[in-house]
This record gives structure tokens, C-alpha cells and sequence, in this order.
């Protein structure tokens, strides 16, 4: 595997080659993005992978000094794995030379809503530093997980809307044994919180099932949700059922017809702020 830290020496690794596969990263690299690594390799040829801490999309008062950076460990794992031809690792200056003030700005009906509502500005910095990643790339093909699943619905309107050359790619969540969907961001979770943590997804599975037997008050489901987190000492965001097309609210009118829904999850536990998301 080649480690390159400019887009000079990117470009020359890519030279002449039309099937880039790619897969965007922060880094301090779990399981779930091994498993990205591994479907890019299915879809294309060369595979790239990228580690870059965006500051763009980090809040002013959220984690992105603490933001676990472990180079010399992401590394050893992509080795290990033998799926990565060349890992892309800038840092800022390479990346960003000069205020980066030409921006992407998600529509708001979508990048404002659900994690854009939380986290005001997140969409714009994610789609900005990919469309700059996809530049510097180019790939044919790129590939995101659905833990992330507001984020990739947004990346793919981006690259519809622009027409970007480029396949987005969907991976299924992966999880740990009980539950708790890999992140980055797990590494943050005390013992106790980490024995807690699969309560979420929990929640999300209590209310598919509520679902598919019929339930049609999607209003009644995320309070019930909401309130059994909250009663076990979690600060809850959101717990929202949207539909899958467009993460709009559905009618019950929808839900009873079999309009096809996600629910999506965002809370707090301890000083960890876990994201999930399950289709129902």
C-alpha cells in the first residue's frame, strides 16, 4: 500500500487508471470501514481510501480537537487487509491551501432537517470536502456506510445534481454482537455507558416491529422511544420516522398504504453522541 500525503503525488499514483474505487474516511478506522474498504475492492480497481479530520463539518462547539487521530494504527490495519492500494492522507494545508469559501450548501429540506437541525452547517462541510475529494480522486465509484444515512442521501444528490461520474456505493451498518453500531465515536463510551449503548438500537428494532404490525402513528412511536431512553438517563435529539425517499414526514395515510420508512436516531449518553438508523 502506498501512503501519500499530497494530491500531486495522489495524481501520479492514479495516473492512467479509469476504475478508481474510493472511500472517504476521518480515520481511527473500526471494522465498518474495513468492510467499506472491502466492497470498494469488489467494484473497482485500484481502491483509494482517505483519512482527513474535516474541520468543515465540525461544529464550534463540538469534538473535533479531540477527535481521535491514529495514523500509525489506520495504517497497520489497512495493511493487514490487503484491500487498499493507496491511502491519501493530507493534512489541513494540503487540503484547505486557502479559506475554502466556495462551498456546497445542501438544500434545506434536506440538509437542515434531523442531524443538519443539531448540527447547523455539518452537510455543508461533508459535501464540500467530498465533492473537494472526489476531485483530487475521481473516482468511478465510491462507497458510504448507512449508519450515515441522511449523509448519504445527501451525497448522492450531490452527485446527481452535478453529475458527478461517480456510483455511490452503500454499505450496511455494521454492528457489534449486541447491537451497538461501529463508530469512531464509541471509543468515547465509559464501561457502564458501553453496556447502555445498545439500548438505541433496541429502540429502533421495538419500533419497526411496532410497525410492521400495523402501528401508523408515527407521532405516538417516537414519543414512546424518546421517553424509555430518557427514563434510562439518555439526552435524545431526535428519534424520527421519515420516508426513505425523501426523509420527509409520512401521512398515516402513507404508513398504512406501506410507504417505505426509516426511522433515524440521535442521542446523547454520558458525553458520547451516538447516531443510528434502522429502515422499516
Amino acid at each position: 500500500m502506498k501512503v501519500v500525503h499530497t494530491i500531486e503525488e495522489l495524481r501520479d499514483q492514479l495516473r492512467g487508471q479509469l476504475r478508481v474505487s474510493f472511500v472517504p474516511t476521518m480515520g481511527n478506522l473500526h471494522e465498518g470501514h474495513l468492510a467499506l474498504m472491502k466492497l470498494a475492492r469488489q467494484h473497482g480497481d485500484p481502491v483509494v481510501a482517505s483519512i482527513f479530520v474535516n474541520r468543515l463539518q465540525f461544529g464550534p462547539n463540538e469534538d473535533f480537537d479531540r477527535y481521535p487521530r491514529t495514523l500509525r494504527d489506520d495504517i497497520a490495519k489497512l495493511e493487514r487487509d490487503r484491500n487498499v492500494y493507496v491511502l491519501f492522507a493530507p493534512n489541513e494545508s494540503e487540503l484547505y491551501p486557502e479559506p475554502q469559501n466556495y462551498r456546497v450548501q445542501p438544500p434545506q429540506e434536506l440538509g437542515d432537517i434531523l442531524e443538519g437541525e443539531c448540527r447547523p452547517g455539518f452537510f455543508g462541510g461533508v459535501s464540500t470536502v467530498v465533492l473537494k475529494l472526489f476531485s483530487c480522486v475521481q473516482p468511478r465509484v465510491a462507497v458510504f456506510g448507512k449508519k450515515d444515512y441522511q449523509q448519504l442521501m445527501v451525497i448522492r444528490n450531490m452527485c446527481r445534481q452535478f453529475q458527478l461520474p461517480v456510483e455511490i456505493l452503500a454499505h450496511e451498518t455494521v454492528r457489534a454482537e449486541d447491537g451497538l453500531a461501529l463508530s469512531s465515536r464509541n471509543a468515547y463510551l465509559q464501561p457502564n455507558e458501553r453496556a447502555e449503548a445498545p439500548q438505541l438500537f433496541a429502540q429502533l428494532c421495538i419500533m419497526q416491529a411496532k410497525v410492521r404490525a400495523g402501528a401508523a402513528d408515527a407521532a405516538l412511536l417516537e414519543q414512546e422511544a424518546t421517553a424509555y431512553l430518557q427514563s434510562r438517563g439518555w439526552v435524545v435529539d431526535y428519534i424520527a420516522i421519515r420516508r426513505r425517499r425523501d426523509l420527509h414526514r409520512p401521512s398515516q395515510a402513507e404508513m398504512l398504504a406501506g410507504e417505505p420508512l426509516v426511522v433515524l436516531a440521535a442521542a446523547k449518553l454520558g458525553a458520547t453522541r451516538l447516531i443510528d438508523n434502522l429502515e422499516l
